[in-house]
């Protein structure tokens, strides 16, 4: 019998998010803040609590320091229904940390890797694939070390009846890399605008989703407060975003992540699934940090 929906993995780290209309500046100058706030941070753990409060079953295989950021993120993990019993604690690394300037609809992310960068692919059991119906794996760019061995923990999912969605997340080094045997065996891609056009190396987002779509099953793009676009071969749909009182953006794609993904498991079709996941991810901006105002499943479906 599989105990688990999804099996989540990628990186961990805190964010350390910081609200205010100032420009940070050199010299030694101290400006004033109007908020802080010490939450979950880094886009495949959001995804698993969105995955959660949706009413999956969800747990993580991941890697954290032997420290206070390690253990804020397994109990707050943990406190939302995430199975955190596959996260390695290391002592000889740092858990990993994101300082974030919000600004309501826009953000400046500075962000020290630690256990992101560490994760190799002993840490994860893949005992754990014989539990799940789905694999997702968020930061790819960032998991220097686990990043030459996803296409085989991929092929590995999908080899174990498995399907297997990705948000690449940004690469910082600009270069978008090494995608070809990962994107060989994805079901759900989970890009944003910017990262559909730098994957597909063309300029224009039509013709981007018709690239990406030709080359994994499903292309679920985010567009922010602009809603979505979704492809599943020559099938294209469209949604809009749901109102929202905006407080913070932080984690909105990682919501819609959890919603797409719940509403492929649960058999819908593209733009049902499309709708939902912008309907999480709208709902999930009305609260500080990429947790505190995700949806459950009927605060998401009454979005609808």
């Amino acid at each position: 019998m599989q105990s688990l929906d999804v099996l989540v993995v990628g990186e961990l780290n805190v964010d350390l998010i910081l609200g205010g209309d100032v420009t940070p500046a050199f010299g030694q100058v101290e400006q004033l803040l109007d908020d802080a706030t010490l939450t979950i941070g880094s886009s495949s753990a959001i995804a698993a609590c969105g995955m959660a409060r949706l009413g999956l079953r969800v747990a993580f295989a991941g890697l954290v320091g032997d420290d206070l950021f390690g253990r804020f993120m397994l109990d707050a993990l943990a406190a939302r229904g995430v199975d955190v019993a596959a996260v390695v604690v290391d002592p000889a690394v740092k858990t990993g940390v994101s300082v974030i300037l919000s600004r309501g609809e826009d953000r400046a992310i500075l962000t020290f890797p630690g256990s992101i960068a560490a994760l190799r692919a002993e840490h994860v059991d893949l005992a754990l694939l014989g539990r799940a119906r789905h694999l997702h794996l968020g930061g790819y760019f960032l998991l220097d070390r686990l990043r030459p061995a996803v296409p085989g923990l991929f092929a590995a999912a999908r080899s174990a009846g498995l399907t297997v969605s990705l948000d690449t997340n940004y690469d910082p080094a600009g270069k978008w890399a090494g995608l070809e045997r990962v994107l060989a065996r994805v079901d759900i891609l989970l890009p944003n605008e910017a990262e559909l056009l730098a994957i597909s190396g063309v300029a224009d987002v039509e013709a981007g989703l018709a690239a990406l779509a030709g080359r994994v099953g499903v292309v679920a793009l985010k567009r922010g407060a602009a809603g979505g676009m979704a492809r599943r071969g020559a099938e294209v749909v469209r949604s809009a975003a749901p109102p929202a009182r905006v407080v913070d953006t932080t984690g909105a794609g990682d919501s819609f992540n959890a919603g797409f993904v719940y509403g492929q498991l649960a058999g819908w079709g593209l733009e049902r699934s499309l709708r939902f996941a912008c309907a999480c991810g709208a709902r999930s901006t009305e609260g500080r940090g990429g947790t505190d105002a995700q949806p459950t499943l009927a605060e998401a479906l009454a979005l609808l």
